[in-house]
């Protein structure tokens, strides 16, 4: 009976479930994105449902959904700390011109190209895996994993330096010298840096430096291991054109690191006159 059933329903057009044989040929059925069933094969995106979701298109709503949730705390976060800068900038604005110039620029530049870059590496890792193309998925993100450790290479490098110069908010003996070259800003040019008043203000920029950089280079580094989670992944052929959901949500939080040093870079690095140093 069940033979009769299913070839009477083939003959109509229809599945034994009701569905339109036409539905489940020629192209993909999409459950949006990061979730597609190719006709005659298994539903990896139906694999991946966690068990406290209807349907595969409701997971991704609320995995995109969170992200974004939590993306829009991270504005928050990063956002109390770039008012803070600019109120305080505004407030000493001679003093912020005389330590902008203690980091360097060369470094800076040279980070802002690896992060850039890297935006574009995992870009194109998200298109490997909507296209189910795992080679390129897996060189893309390690691709962007080599660029993320150059920019935390960098840094540590930067962070070295300062330590050297006593120019640590943990340090007993900070004292912030006068920067070498030409001073652009003639009202700095002529503050006494010698003044416990100016080496207090030097350090109200340079915690603001070390816990704005520092907080970002942690996002960083939680980064890299969700990319090297990513790749593990990959190479375990989790993923594919008809699941890709987690590649896709680390893309967005990959790209909001890199426009928080987008932002960084000038407020820290060239603002008050760049110095082109190493």
């Amino acid at each position: 009976m069940a033979d009769t059933h299913a070839a009477q329903a083939a003959a109509s057009g229809t599945t034994t479930t009701g569905t339109p044989t036409s539905a489940m040929s020629g192209s993909d059925t999409h459950f949006g994105a990061g979730y597609a069933v190719s006709a005659g094969s298994t539903a990896h995106g139906a694999h991946a449902r966690a068990h406290q979701f209807d349907t595969p298109q409701q997971q991704y709503a609320a995995s995109n959904l969170g992200m974004w949730i939590f993306l829009a705390t991270e504005v928050m976060t990063f956002g109390g700390f770039f008012l803070a800068y600019i109120v305080y900038r505004a407030l000493y604005p001679e003093t912020f011109a005389l330590a902008s110039p203690h980091q360097s620029a060369t470094w800076g530049t040279i980070n802002t190209f690896a992060l850039i870059l890297s935006s574009l590496t995992m870009a194109l890792a998200v298109h490997a895996a909507q296209t189910g193309n795992r080679r390129r998925l897996t060189m893309f993100l390690g691709f962007t994993i080599a660029l993320a450790c150059v920019f935390l290479v960098v840094k540590s490098i930067e962070y070295t330096t300062h330590i050297e110069e006593n120019l640590w908010i943990g340090s007993q003996n900070f004292h912030m010298e006068r920067p070498a070259g030409e001073i652009v800003d003639p009202e700095a040019a002529r503050v006494d840096l010698d003044s416990t008043v100016q080496q207090g203000r030097a350090k109200i920029f340079f915690f603001l430096y070390w816990t704005m950089t520092g907080l970002h280079g942690f996002h960083v580094l939680i980064g890299i291991v969700l990319l090297s989670a990513l790749l593990i992944n990959n190479l375990r052929k989790v993923y594919s054109e008809n699941y890709y959901t987690p590649v896709e949500m680390t893309g967005l939080y990959w790209h909001f690191v890199d426009l928080v040093w987008i932002f960084l870079f000038p407020l820290l690095y060239l603002l008050g006159g760049a110095h082109w140093h190493i």
